[in-house]
This record gives C-alpha cells, sequence and structure tokens, in this order.
C-alpha cells in the first residue's frame, strides 16, 4: 500500500499520477493497489483513498456526511416520475434524492493520516462512474441494507474482481440489527477472511470505526501478499 506525503498544504487533491517517486514514502505494504496523491492541510501527512459503495438507497451519502470533518461535497438530484418503475423505495419511501455523480469528504484519522472519501452512485444507470472513483483506491466499504441485501451483490462482485480489499459494513437502520452477521456472510458468499461489522452510518464514531476497521484490513491483505 502506497503511502504518499503531502509537500504542500494547499487543500486539493490530486491523481496518483501526478506524484512524483521522491514523493512516494516506503511502506511495508506497498503490494496493494496504488492509492491517491491528495494534498491535505497538514504537512507531511499521510493521505489514502478509500470508497465506499452498496445498493440504492443504503446510506452511503449518509456515510460520508457523518464523518466528514469538512463540509462534504454531494451530487445529489432529486428523484423524478422517470425513476419511478426503475429505483425500489419499498424500504425508504421518504428517499427524495440519489446521488448522481459522487459524494466527496475528509476524515484525519490522526495528524499523519487523512482519508479521502468517495462515494459511489448506488442507481445502475451511473455505474459507469465506479471505475473511475476506484481508481488509486486502497479499498471499499460496502454498504449493506439487510432488508434488500441482494442490491449489494454487485458491489462486492466489482470489488471482487478488480481485486480490491473491501469490508463490509451492515448498516443498522433505526438501531436495529435484524439478521446475524454470520448469516449475512453466508448470504453473500463471501469469504471469511473479508470482515462483516456492524455500523450505524448516521453516527460519527461508527463510522469511523468502520473506516479504521478498513484500513487495518487493507494493510493486513498486503502484508499477506508481500509474505
Amino acid at each position: 500500500m502506497d503511502f504518499v506525503d503531502s509537500d504542500r498544504a494547499e487543500g486539493r487533491w490530486l491523481s496518483h499520477g501526478g506524484a512524483s517517486a521522491a514523493a512516494v514514502r516506503p511502506d511495508p505494504v506497498r503490494s496493494a493497489p496504488p492509492m491517491a496523491r491528495a494534498v491535505g492541510t497538514v504537512p507531511s501527512a499521510i493521505s489514502a483513498k478509500i470508497v465506499v459503495g452498496g445498493g440504492f438507497g443504503v446510506g452511503k451519502t449518509t456515510f460520508v456526511g457523518s464523518v466528514s470533518e469538512i463540509a462534504p461535497l454531494t451530487t445529489e438530484a432529486v428523484l423524478t416520475d422517470a425513476s419511478t418503475s426503475v429505483d425500489d423505495l419499498a424500504a425508504t419511501p421518504d428517499k427524495s434524492t440519489t446521488t448522481v455523480a459522487m459524494d466527496f469528504g475528509r476524515l484525519s484519522l490522526d495528524s499523519e493520516l487523512i482519508l479521502y472519501l468517495f462515494g459511489t452512485p448506488g442507481q445502475h444507470r451511473f455505474w459507469f462512474m465506479w471505475d473511475d472513483l476506484v481508481r488509486g483506491a486502497i479499498g471499499a466499504v460496502v454498504l449493506v441494507d439487510t432488508r434488500r441485501l441482494a442490491d449489494c451483490f454487485a458491489a462486492v462482485d466489482f470489488f471482487e474482481d478488480r481485486g480490491l480489499p473491501y469490508i463490509v459494513g451492515v448498516n443498522c437502520f433505526d438501531g436495529v440489527l435484524s439478521h446475524s452477521l454470520d448469516d449475512v456472510r453466508e448470504a453473500l458468499a463471501i469469504d471469511s477472511a473479508v470482515p462483516v461489522i456492524t455500523c450505524d452510518a448516521r453516527e460519527r464514531e461508527s463510522t469511523k470505526k468502520t473506516l479504521i476497521a478498513l484500513v487495518e484490513h487493507a494493510m493486513r491483505r498486503s502484508a499477506a501478499a508481500r509474505a
């Protein structure tokens, strides 16, 4: 996993392709997918790009917004009659908007590590954005709503096909866990090495713990690949 120094405090995100060889700090887990270079507000901080994926209405925008230390960038559009026959609102009848490009937020875990969060659009017709959004990411969080578990299958397949480390976050709507985590793992047919944890996308501390779990998982994956 490549951690990249932030040489200047300009507060803007740059792609990994712009980083010079001298800017890359050697790291014991460099074999993970390269991460994007992010120039943060803390000099010499290490930055990482994380993707938040999942089905329509699962809580991705809420997840990014609850933990971001900056006002999150969102691309929400009002749902129209044209989506009535496409988008299932049975589980979330009060939902009136949807992400059409991405959500973006930032979280400083400490003075040396900054996470840049990219939420993916959930509707199928916007999935062409996913390939660009995952480029340079160290890993992904797949948010799951057990009321419509099948909606996250495509996200799981997407990250597995690209060899990107991911964890599954079971979003506990209203604080209720309807199914055990073992049942969720079995239903998704994912490897035992993939962490499946509970989270509440509305709660900052819960979201933060989920992101820390992903970073730790990505580092273990990289270390194992180098062994």
